[in-house]
C-alpha cells in the first residue's frame, strides 16, 4: 500500500472523508524521510509540524540537567508525534524527537491543520478524536508511573503494545518505563 492510501485508511478508522476532501487534505502534507538517529526536532527548535509516521519508529524525549534522557513517547506506524507544547504555545522545543529506525513521515503544519479543521468538519472531528485519545493515553501513562510498580508498568505495555516491545532497544524501554537497564533485565527474567 502506498503512503497516500495508508493515510486515507488512517483517517477512515475514525471519520469518513469524501474523495474530494481527502485529495484536498492530502495536498497539505509533506513527505519526509529520516535515517536512524536523525532528528525531526531538537531542543530549542521552532516547531511547526505534526508528524504522522508511515514507516519506522520515533521517540520523543527530554534530557534533564544531569544528562539523563527521559522518554515520553514512542511513535510507530499510524501514530502522530511532535513537541506539542512548543507547537501550540509557539515556544522553543523542550523535547527532542528522533528516529530509532529509518522512518518515513508525513508532516502537516499546524497552520494547515487549523485551516483544514475550519474547512472540513470530518477533519476537525478526526483531530478532536486523536487529541482526546492522546489525553487519555497520557493520563494513563502518568498514573502508571505514579502508582504502579515496574512489573505492572511493563506488563501493561506488554498488553497494550506487544509490537513496540519487540522493536524498542532495551535501554530506551527502561527509560520509558522509568527503571534502570538492570531492573528491566530482571523484569525480562521474571525476578521483579
Amino acid at each position: 500500500m502506498d503512503i497516500k492510501e495508508q493515510l486515507r485508511q488512517h483517517f477512515l478508522q475514525i471519520v469518513s472523508l469524501t474523495d474530494e476532501e481527502f485529495e484536498y487534505v492530502w495536498t497539505h502534507f509533506t513527505f519526509k524521510k529520516y535515517r536512524k538517529r536523525q532528528f525531526l526536532i531538537q531542543e530549542g527548535d521552532t516547531v511547526k509540524y505534526h508528524y504522522w509516521v508511515a514507516k519506522g519508529l520515533i521517540k520523543s524525549s527530554y534530557t534533564d540537567e544531569s544528562g539523563k534522557e527521559h522518554i515520553l513517547q514512542f511513535a510507530m506506524e499510524d501514530w502522530w508525534i511532535s513537541d506539542y507544547q512548543a507547537l501550540y504555545n509557539h515556544s522553543p522545543a523542550s523535547l527532542t524527537v528522533d528516529c530509532i529506525e529509518d522512518s518515513e513521515v508525513l508532516a502537516l503544519s499546524d497552520e494547515d491543520r487549523q485551516k483544514l479543521t475550519r474547512e472540513i468538519h470530518a477533519f476537525s472531528n478526526f483531530f478532536l478524536q486523536k487529541k482526546n485519545g492522546g489525553y487519555v493515553g497520557l493520563q494513563q501513562r502518568i498514573l502508571l508511573l505514579l502508582f504502579k510498580n515496574p512489573r505492572e508498568r511493563y506488563e501493561r505495555l506488554q498488553q497494550l503494545q506487544p509490537r513496540l516491545l519487540q522493536r524498542v532497544p532495551k535501554v530506551l524501554l527502561a527509560s520509558y518505563l522509568g527503571v534502570s537497564r538492570e531492573s528491566l533485565s530482571r523484569l525480562y527474567q521474571g525476578e521483579l
